[in-house]
């Protein structure tokens, strides 16, 4: 639903005593938030209030997520901290259904009263930034829950996301072919990171590039580049089965939301090997964490041909951590960046994870580096502070580098 729709809306829902929970705020915020028009419709009000100035570090949005559950206060999510709105009171069901009655429409709310319930996703646009948001509204144990995730506009240039180098971005965006890996826990800006590469691609090459997500979290601009994107359940079945028609499309470069299974990771190596660029996201804490999670998903007898098969395909690792910023605003991305060398390709090709992380090190100068390393940068560039440097570092090692 559009921006002008949902004013429209606002307008013509009364907010009763069932959203006054919003209203027991502080009274600055009564007044510079919620006081719109007669304080009609809290639950867009809300939406508001966290797209404020104050909650955008540089453009990026400092809170990722808005939590909403019956029986607790409504609580956001800010820098990776889950922290609830001061003044806000627990919600009752009541409230859960009439805040989210104007989002979902009525069906949905009646799936979800549904025995056994089900599960509802959605998506939306608000507010004067033109802010997607992805909305999961679920039953549990104490009644209705739901997260809104922001799923911000504006795509980052590769220069601003945080490299270690330049050296390392400029070479990934140049590439004709071959599978490039971001890896990382769930928060981390994977999906940002993969954007800002293939909007830069799509600004200055001339290729046809066809993405499988889910969910579509950034709109790539036709601009150069011919974009195809294409969703998960919605566009397409599954990745496997988007990815083997997109390979019928005539494609130079392919992002895959995630590798989750067997056939998907099979398809990946399959497309980078036959003369396609290829992006693709992992969860694992590290870039040897990404291999051998690739390889894991194939029977132990195939270890070697899978091994060899990574070695040949895989050009870049990047793995993501998203740390404090040493004055409490914001996040700075801290980033292992593996590149296969011929020496690295040795390693890949032999599945000997454990020597990983030391070719990483004694190859700095083909780009690659370290988490650690890369958290000890942070923290001598006054960036971060040394106690986030040890949270997120591999003890020993991060310790040795700081000391």
């Amino acid at each position: 639903m559009a921006a002008d729709q949902w004013r429209v809306l606002r307008f013509g829902i009364r907010l009763g005593s069932r959203f006054c929970f919003f209203l027991r705020m502080t009274p600055e915020l009564n007044r510079r938030v919620y006081r719109v028009g007669e304080r009609l419709c809290g639950l867009l009000d809300l939406l508001e209030f966290f797209l404020r100035e104050e909650f955008f570090e540089g453009g990026v949005p400092r809170v990722s997520d808005l939590h909403l559950k019956s029986g607790q206060p409504a609580r956001l999510r800010v820098d990776g901290e889950l922290v609830p709105i001061a003044g806000a009171t627990p919600l009752s069901d009541e409230i859960m259904e009439a805040l989210l009655a104007p989002v979902l429409g009525e069906k949905a709310i009646a799936g979800l009263r549904r025995q056994p319930p089900e599960d509802v996703d959605a998506s939306f646009d608000w507010g004067e930034r033109a802010t997607s948001f992805r909305l999961n509204a679920f039953v549990e144990r104490e009644g209705l829950a739901c997260v809104f995730r922001v799923l911000p506009r504006d795509i980052p240039q590769p220069r601003d996301l945080g490299f270690p180098s330049e050296r390392v971005w400029r070479e990934i965006v140049d590439m004709q072919q071959g599978l490039v890996l971001v890896t990382g826990i769930t928060g981390s800006g994977k999906s940002t990171t993969i954007a800002s590469l293939l909007r830069y691609i799509g600004r200055h090459r001339a290729v046809r590039i066809i993405t499988l997500e889910d969910p579509i979290e950034y709109i790539l601009p036709n601009e150069r580049a011919l974009v195809s994107q294409r969703q998960v359940g919605l566009h397409v079945g599954s990745f496997a089965g988007g990815l083997r028609s997109g390979l019928r499309e005539d494609p130079d470069i392919i992002f895959v939301g995630e590798m989750r299974d067997r056939e998907t990771a099979g398809l990946v190596l399959t497309a980078a090997e036959t003369g396609h660029l290829v992006f693709s996201t992992l969860h694992t804490k590290d870039t040897k964490g990404a291999l051998s999670r690739i390889v894991d998903l194939f029977p132990p007898e195939r270890f070697k041909e899978l091994c060899s098969q990574l070695s040949f395909s895989l050009t870049w690792v990047i793995g993501q951590k998203l740390v404090t910023r040493a004055d409490g605003r914001g996040r700075r991305l801290a980033m292992e960046i593996l590149k296969n060398t011929a020496g690295m390709g040795n390693l890949i090709r032999n599945g000997v994870w454990q020597q990983i992380q030391s070719g990483i090190e004694t190859q700095a100068k083909e780009g690659m580096i370290t988490m650690e390393r890369s958290l000890a940068k942070l923290v001598e560039q006054g960036e971060i502070a040394p106690e986030e440097a040890l949270r997120h570092g591999n003890g020993p090692s991060i310790r040795s580098r700081l000391a």
